[in-house]
């Protein structure tokens, strides 16, 4: 019986790591499509970001109010 060949075998894994990897970008491709995220919302900042923002600020400086939250583009 032949020794199986040490560069045979990686290639043949490279190409498996390959095709797993396509295969995973097809499903997630599918997905996207399926459900596609929105461009933006209509009242512009989400309100887990600001309950985020204000909980930081009260978390450095306490006693501190957020007054208003621009984003920057």
């Amino acid at each position: 019986m032949p020794t199986p060949n040490l560069l045979v075998i990686c290639g043949i894994a490279l190409l498996v790591v390959f095709l797993v990897l396509t295969f995973l970008a097809a499903v997630m491709r599918g997905l996207m499509i399926l459900f596609p995220q929105p461009d933006e919302l209509a009242d512009g900042i989400e309100p887990v970001v600001v309950a985020a923002i204000t909980q930081a600020v009260t978390t450095a400086y306490p006693g501190a109010r957020v007054t208003g939250i621009e984003e920057v583009r």
